[in-house]
């Protein structure tokens, strides 16, 4: 199969999307992988939090660049902006919360010393065990070997169940945040040949926003990082039979897409039901 040559424009279409695994791509199998290739092959699609994504792309869009957020803003002005009453012409009330988070880390000198100074959007790729990766750093200083990315979070602070830990963990774990850089650690030393730091930025969504800069480097965090390879390893060449149309994929049997799609065709045992 011919290699298509990745930019901006075609990052996240449905033939890169094929083409090359990602974090993200990643995530959405482990979590199910009939929900994530139904997904994959536009058979199916997510009834999404459209006001939380936008808010989201909303802060990183600033960053990127003026023209950027200026293009952003045009593109969804019809669900950003209000048309009537008293606040006609002015942010609806969650994207005056991305403002606030806009502002909250503007301010912050180590955001400003950081994040700021670095390339934005970089397109970065590679191969793990044969496989074609691929992924986008929010900031990227090569001179001094780091990364940033910048994160969205309702509350830094609430605990999230694992259940393969069973305890509460940070968002950082829960959301994959481990699993993310240590890709872009591989890809960025695949694609320049650096060996950078990662550094989050996180904004959180509440009123008045708080603010956190994470690193990982405690000996607990270089641990996170290589048992997040150490998974991509072993699950990937399955994922990517999944997507070749190889392998069949698995239903978790819980998530939207599989209560949407699930058929009668037994009697279950009361006394055989699954519980969390």
């Amino acid at each position: 199969m011919q290699t298509i040559q990745l930019s901006q424009d075609n990052y996240y279409t449905s033939d890169i999307n094929k083409e090359y695994m990602s974090v993200s791509l990643f995530k959405d199998f482990q979590k199910c992988e009939a929900a994530a290739y139904a997904k994959l092959t536009n058979a199916w699609k997510p009834d999404n939090n459209v006001t939380a994504l936008l808010a989201g792309n909303y802060v990183h869009s600033y960053f990127e660049s003026e023209e950027a957020h200026e293009k952003f803003i045009e593109a969804h002005q019809d669900e950003m902006i209000s048309s009537r009453g008293a606040s006609k012409g002015k942010l609806k009330v969650p994207y005056q919360i991305a403002q606030q988070m806009v502002e909250r880390l503007e301010s912050e000198k180590a955001f400003q010393n950081l994040y700021l100074p670095g390339r934005k959007e970089v397109i970065v790729t590679g191969k793990i065990g044969g496989i074609k990766w691929r992924g986008k750093i929010d900031s990227l200083v090569l001179e001094n070997d780091y990364f940033c990315d910048i994160k969205t979070n309702q509350d830094f602070h609430k605990g999230y169940w694992d259940p393969d830990e069973r305890r509460k963990v940070p968002f950082v774990k829960a959301y994959g945040y481990y699993m993310q850089m240590a890709m872009y650690k591989e890809l960025i030393k695949q694609t320049f040949g650096n060996d950078c730091m990662p550094f989050i930025f996180a904004v959180s969504k509440q009123t008045p926003s708080d603010i956190m800069a994470i690193s990982f480097n405690s000996q607990q965090d270089e641990l996170e990082l290589e048992n997040a390879m150490t998974t991509i390893e072993a699950f990937q060449e399955r994922y990517r039979a999944i997507i070749e149309g190889v392998e069949t994929p698995d239903r978790c049997g819980k998530c939207d897409y599989c209560r949407l799609t699930n058929k009668i065709v037994d009697f279950v045992n009361a006394s055989d039901i699954e519980v969390e």
